[in-house]
């Protein structure tokens, strides 16, 4: 992933297409259940309705 947190390009990784779109699949994946953030504003602190 870039530092905008995109996906890198196949180009870039090296990697065949099959195994790109794998990779896609599985940071969409981590993405979906918060594992790694969707861009770098969303990693900061914890939601303020939690007083």
């Amino acid at each position: 992933m870039t530092d905008r947190w995109k996906i890198e390009s196949r180009r870039k990784t090296g990697v065949c297409a099959k195994h790109q779109r794998a990779m896609s699949t599985a940071i969409k994946r981590a993405r979906h259940l918060a594992l790694i953030p969707f861009s770098p504003d969303h990693a900061g602190p914890p939601m303020r309705w939690y007083r």
